[in-house]
């Protein structure tokens, strides 16, 4: 299984650091050469010459906005010219902003759509044209619970996450003659991740203080609502991550996969 992608090319999009980084290090290990797309140019390099260092493998770094479609355009076309051709794309760049809804700023609201469901349309679309012509490929969103459930005062986010699934199964439709499989990964909450420990504004600070509650409550509070009574680690997103771009999943398009220890079972 170490090797189970030897020699595939692969673009992870928000691959400069946390989950993203984590998959790149992972379809490293597995044998992709990786290009990592990240708005944060410096995070992307440091993450490709990690991946150089220690797996052997060739890493590139782009700086890329997902919603902007000339940069996506210019992405793909880079990682074929150089690499030959695009096996993988995991679409991974998102935004969270959470408010309620009656006090959600209108432009932010659209900010977290405009990242998460048309930044992913677009990398699909530019990627798909590769692919296509192939007649083989591999896209997997990074989804969320939340693109199964609706998210309290996270109505944007949510939103866009159900709108990745409907946008996966479509694409997955459009593309399945072609040989190219669409796919999501929907983890539950990284608890260890920098979303939720890193800085003043880290989700445990924010739900600390609008609840009156410690950050350790908070997280039991989560941890509590897993059947498996652990939070989503980023080895258990990138195993599944692993699995549906590799050829033991050659029959699987247009799922929605949970790795959510048993909080979301459908």
């Amino acid at each position: 299984m170490d090797k189970i992608l030897q020699d595939r090319i692969a673009i992870v999009t928000g691959g400069g650091q946390g989950l993203g980084q984590a998959i790149c290090l992972r379809l490293a290990e597995a044998g992709c050469n990786v290009a990592i797309a990240d708005l944060n140019e410096q995070t992307a390099k440091d993450t490709a010459e990690m991946i150089c260092r220690e797996t052997n493998r060739r890493a590139i770094a782009i700086k890329v906005d997902v919603t902007d479609e000339a940069q996506v355009e210019a992405m793909v076309n880079r990682v074929v010219s150089e690499f030959g051709k695009l096996d993988i794309l995991v679409a991974n760049a998102g935004i969270l902003i959470a408010e309620e809804i009656t006090e959600f700023p209108a432009e932010k609201w659209r900010a977290v759509l405009n990242v998460n469901l048309f930044g992913y349309f677009l990398c699909a679309k530019h990627a798909a044209r590769a692919m296509k012509a192939q007649q083989k490929g591999v896209i997997i969103e990074i989804n969320s619970k939340s693109g199964k459930k609706g998210s309290f005062k996270n109505s944007a986010y949510a939103a866009s996450k159900f709108g990745g699934i409907g946008l996966t199964q479509s694409i997955a439709l459009d593309l399945a003659e072609s040989g190219v499989r669409v796919n999501a990964v929907c983890p539950g909450n990284l608890l260890d991740s920098p979303l939720w420990n890193a800085g003043p504004n880290s989700l445990f600070k924010q739900y600390a203080r609008k609840w009156g509650i410690s950050e350790e409550e908070v997280r039991k509070k989560y941890i509590d609502q897993v059947p498996m009574k652990r939070g989503c680690s980023y080895d258990d997103v990138c195993g599944a991550v692993i699995y549906l771009a590799s050829d033991a999943a050659s029959y699987i398009t247009g799922i929605a996969l949970s790795v959510t220890g048993g909080q979301e079972m459908n």
